[in-house]
């Protein structure tokens, strides 16, 4: 229970403030594209093209950017999303996705990262720039149900906490080259 509470206490609670956050989203800046793979639980199952479009939009005073993403072609499936610094300086943006749906994401060393639960699902989609011209996006995804639960017991002296584990359905993942 101990290495539990430390390993949060170290990795949870750090400040973000000593992160790198002042060259992003601006060194993010550009198209990048690739192919993106998805996966099931016996393997690929599909791949598709995808884009990410990220563009200062030179009309807001807010720092907003465009956060498009494209499946196949922006005929096909065009997200037309938007950044929008909420605290950047703590590594806090939000994706507004310009239908009421705006949901926090961060910056946590080198990835954004934002989790969300959708009609059951428990979706993470990460982005991490791994290099100058190298993005990789991933997402992970399944029921919000838990599939065991242990622990919750007392063993000699020690609580033991309840540890919750959840099902993956997908993983998705593309290498997008900025172009």
């Amino acid at each position: 229970m101990r290495a539990i509470i430390v390993f949060c206490a170290l990795f949870c609670l750090q400040p973000l403030a000593a992160q790198q956050t002042d060259s992003f989203p601006a060194s993010w800046e550009g198209t990048w594209s690739g192919r993106l793979d998805i996966f099931g639980g016996k393997g690929k199952v599909q791949s598709v093209d995808m884009s990410v479009e990220l563009h200062k939009i030179d009309t807001s005073l807010e720092g907003r950017y465009t956060f498009g993403l494209i499946y196949g072609s922006k005929e096909q499936d065009w997200r037309p999303y938007e950044l929008v610094p909420v605290a950047p300086e703590r590594g806090l943006w939000k994706v507004d996705e310009k239908n009421s749906i705006a949901m926090e994401s961060f910056l946590l060393g080198p990835k954004f990262l934002c989790w969300f639960v959708v009609q059951g699902s428990r979706v993470l989609c990460t982005y991490e720039k791994t290099g100058d011209d190298t993005m990789v996006f991933e997402v992970v995804s399944g029921p919000e149900k838990e599939t065991s639960s242990t622990g919750n017991t007392v063993q000699g002296e020690e609580e033991i906490p309840e540890v919750k584990t959840y099902p993956f359905s997908v993983f998705q993942r593309a290498v997008l080259k900025k172009q």
